[in-house]
């Protein structure tokens, strides 16, 4: 496997999302999705990305992709990303520590928290399904 450093996305940053690009450009690959330990929460910022926190009471494991990236890209990567997310360790469901982007909390006053969606994916997909047009029952 190519010399590089695990860093856990949870937002936009992954697999077919809008900021992907900037790990493929710097020449990341894909590893594996995972989860959190259940220690965070999630919030959406203004429905553009998320932001996750980790907490001391009340978490809850957050899904993830975990991407391999060089660590001259890594920088990239990071500078590219929306400011009030930054870096941090991270550990894994599997007992694993990775780096994942993280929000700072101040971010998050304000938003919309979506824990409860277990991720961003599931977050934007409840979203889409409230946006679709309902039928007209009335008829």
């Amino acid at each position: 496997m190519a010399e590089g450093i695990k860093l856990a996305v949870n937002g936009t940053l992954m697999r077919g999302l809008e900021l992907n690009p900037n790990l493929l450009n710097v020449g990341a690959t894909f590893l594996y999705e995972a989860a959190t330990t259940p220690h965070y929460r999630l919030w959406s910022i203004n429905d553009v990305h998320p932001a996750m926190v980790r907490v001391s009471d009340g978490g809850t494991a957050v899904a993830l992709e975990v991407w391999q990236v060089p660590p001259d890209g890594l920088v990239q990567v990071l500078l590219q990303e929306p400011p009030g997310l930054s870096i941090g360790k991270v550990p894994l469901d599997t007992g694993e520590t990775v780096l994942g982007v993280l929000g700072e909390p101040v971010l998050c006053e304000g938003q919309r928290e979506i824990s409860i969606y277990g991720g961003w994916r599931s977050y934007c997909a409840a979203l889409e399904r409230e946006a679709e047009p309902q039928p007209n029952l009335s008829q």
